[in-house]
């Protein structure tokens, strides 16, 4: 026998109100899981990121640009055509969103071509672990230009940087140092810029090498030992002067005849350089005087007879 038409409208009604409830649930426990799920990898993505060295330099942006509208226009207008934007970007776009531990030459091509530009013959001076000193020598003689004395190494000179594949894409918390993967934002940065300094580098160029490191003054598996030196263009390089400082007060732990300058003096004659090393070049170790005065080191830089 049919049911009234009330009671089948009440019925499909029912069933109704009960698939849309069904579906309701379905939704809500769609979202929880989703996220759970999305909560889950925010929780395991910074801790599989997690490195020896500090993060990235807080305001990066700013940093980077502040340094670069300086330099282009407060030190060197000459410079001025640098667009500082592209600049930014061109370095943004080389690790953000990246792992910290793939970065590649190729990462880094675009922001070397825009940013780098010509260093006069003569003025080009190299280091190793004398960095603090090579730096006031620099500032005080504007012959002479270090990496950090060009666009590329003035904006990087200092920070830190690197990405993280996930939200927000910049890891502000640890970087991975040289030891714990070698492909990593900085290490990539300073190599490539390195290389392209000494291609560029023509007439006499300087080293200063640190002559109270006990390990040796030349290290092959430093910057200068391993990348710089290989870059040099006999072709365009005359001479190689090496400045060998001893710290004021010593140790004296290495002169110009010692083993490893030796073996870097080398290094360079078989690549045929002409070369000329100076124990504790006068110059320089008079701006080390001026911070040690009445030091027995430093009677002679005050002699005047």
């Amino acid at each position: 026998m049919p049911l009234p038409q009330g009671s089948a409208r009440r019925r499909q009604r029912t069933v109704l109100l009960v698939g849309i409830a069904v579906l309701l649930a379905a939704l809500v426990l769609a979202v929880v899981l989703a996220s759970l799920l999305t909560h889950g990898r925010h929780e395991v993505g910074p801790k599989m990121l997690q490195w020896k060295d500090r993060g990235t330099t807080r305001n990066l942006q700013e940093v980077i640009l502040g340094r670069c509208y300086n330099y282009i226009t407060a030190q060197h207008p000459e410079l001025g055509d640098k667009d500082c934007l592209k600049i930014w970007e061109s370095l943004k776009d080389a690790f953000i969103y990246k792992n910290p531990c793939n970065i590649t030459p190729q990462d880094y091509q675009p922001l070397m071509e825009i940013a780098s530009h010509p260093v006069p013959c003569n003025k080009s001076l190299f280091w190793s672990k004398t960095g603090d000193l090579v730096h006031r020598y620099t500032k005080s003689n504007q012959n002479f230009l270090t990496l950090e004395d060009t666009l590329l190494g003035y904006m990087a000179d200092r920070i830190s940087w690197c990405g993280d594949p996930s939200a927000p894409g910049i890891n502000y918390e640890s970087c991975p140092k040289r030891n714990e993967c070698e492909s990593n934002p900085g290490s990539v940065f300073w190599k490539m810029a390195s290389k392209m300094f000494a291609e560029a580098a023509c007439g006499v160029v300087q080293v200063m090498l640190n002559g109270s490191v006990e390990a040796g003054a030349f290290r092959s598996s430093s910057i200068f030992g391993s990348i710089e030196i290989f870059n040099l263009d006999p072709d365009k390089v005359t001479e190689v002067h090496i400045w060998l400082m001893q710290n004021i007060g010593g140790p004296q732990s290495e002169s110009c005849s010692g083993q490893s300058i030796q073996r870097l003096i080398r290094i360079l004659e078989e690549r045929n350089f002409k070369i000329i090393c100076e124990d504790n070049y006068r110059p320089v170790q008079l701006l080390q005087c001026v911070h040690n005065p009445d030091h027995t080191d430093c009677r002679l830089c005050t002699n005047s007879s």
